[in-house]
């Protein structure tokens, strides 16, 4: 990824610069002059950043009463090797992603906030290196860091130890944020039990709440990635016929999305025919699917860091007998009054939902005679757990 001249919104002027993410020089089909990463501008970025340190220090004001200095260590993943020198496709930490924008393996983002509300961050990033990019691809480089991302500083990642011993020294009584059961980085966490001897409060939970409410930017993305989910969906089921494998229905899933703009498929889907849909995480996918069966599909994309996630089930040679249809109604129904549930009582919480859900497939199911109608309340929504024995839905987005 190479570009002659830097342009605005960059402050530097830098030739012959290559970055190690696409930038709106290199990929202008995707990256928007101002943006960072594929539909989220800089400015974003930089909110997401003040939003979440401020958060930090609310939170330690609330339990303590007082403010303090704040330093906290988000490191980003690194690369992960399915055999020697043969890498996974690399998948950024999200929630080192969400307050970076940055898309390279082995970084660290260190955020800072004082007592007087002075904020500060910097990204410390893997050096140029010629023989290295020669193999792996571009690095974006500390000089080109700030005006990509929009940091206050950017540091050689092998100096991150040297400013952490300095920054102990000058904030002895500093609070330290850093989980280390979540971090990929062996060596910085290594670092931090070398430089810190204060216990370490975990910021994951503050950036899950900021990433909990999506901002329109994040919307936008989210609608597309369901979008080029379900229109791939669509495809496949038109493509699909009695004797078909189960591998060749992904093969059609992640192909489908892929065309149509998806990076990869967003988890292995479960695609399960027969009997197989009653394994809740089939991935074995080996099967063919006979006719008279009905197919699960359970796929989604990543388009641009955001997921999608649908499930669909249709008769392999588009003809439903008469209980698969009885059922397929039945879960068609309850679907579209939980989505009416959403904004009336009932529907607040995922949990809410989940109890809802099983009240109203056990009434069904007691309907079709498949539970007995002696059954109390409790005793037909424990019934119907057992016929859907799991969660009604979970949160999306970045995962």
């Amino acid at each position: 990824m190479k570009a002659n001249v830097i342009v605005s919104p960059f402050t530097t002027n830098i030739r012959n610069a290559t970055f190690g993410q696409p930038v709106h020089q290199t990929h202008p089909h995707l990256i928007k002059l101002g943006e960072v990463v594929k539909g989220i501008h800089i400015e974003e970025f930089k909110q997401r950043r003040q939003y979440f340190l401020h958060a930090v220090r609310d939170n330690y004001l609330s339990q303590n009463g007082t403010t303090t200095n704040h330093i906290v260590i988000i490191p980003s993943a690194n690369k992960k090797y399915m055999s020697h020198k043969i890498p996974y496709v690399f998948r950024q930490n999200t929630d080192f992603l969400y307050l970076s924008g940055c898309q390279e393996p082995d970084s660290v983002l260190l955020l800072e906030i004082d007592a007087n509300n002075n904020c500060k961050n910097t990204l410390f990033m893997r050096p140029k290196d010629k023989h290295a990019e020669m193999w792996d691809g571009p690095r974006t480089g500390v000089l080109s860091a700030p005006d990509v991302f929009g940091v206050d500083e950017a540091r050689d990642v092998n100096s991150l130890k040297d400013y952490l011993r300095t920054y102990g020294f000058t904030h002895p009584n500093s609070t330290l944020w850093y989980d280390e059961k979540v971090s990929d980085l062996l060596d910085v966490t290594k670092i931090v039990q070398d430089v810190f001897n204060q216990s370490k409060k975990s910021p994951i939970e503050l950036i899950q709440s900021l990433r909990l409410v999506k901002s329109d930017s994040e919307c936008v993305l989210m609608s597309k990635t369901c979008k080029i989910a379900s229109k791939a969906i669509n495809t496949v089921i038109k493509k699909s016929f009695p004797g078909i494998s189960e591998h060749e229905i992904y093969a059609n899933v992640d192909y489908y999305t892929r065309v149509n703009g998806a990076n990869f498929l967003a988890y292995p889907p479960v695609v399960a025919g027969g009997s197989n849909a009653t394994v809740i995480h089939y991935i074995n996918n080996n099967q063919i699917v006979k006719a008279g069966e009905m197919i699960l599909l359970d796929a989604g994309c990543e388009y641009h860091g955001y997921a999608s996630d649908i499930t669909r089930t249709w008769p392999i040679d588009g003809t439903f007998s008469d209980p698969q249809r009885v059922l397929y109604e039945i879960l068609l129904q309850v679907q579209k009054e939980l989505l009416d549930c959403l904004l009336f009582a009932g529907g607040e919480t995922l949990d809410q939902l989940f109890d809802t859900m099983c009240s109203k497939i056990g009434k069904y199911l007691q309907e079709i005679k498949l539970i007995p109608d002696s059954l109390s309340n409790i005793e037909r929504s424990r019934a119907a757990y057992k016929f859907c024995p799991h969660h009604v839905s979970h949160y999306l987005g970045m995962d």
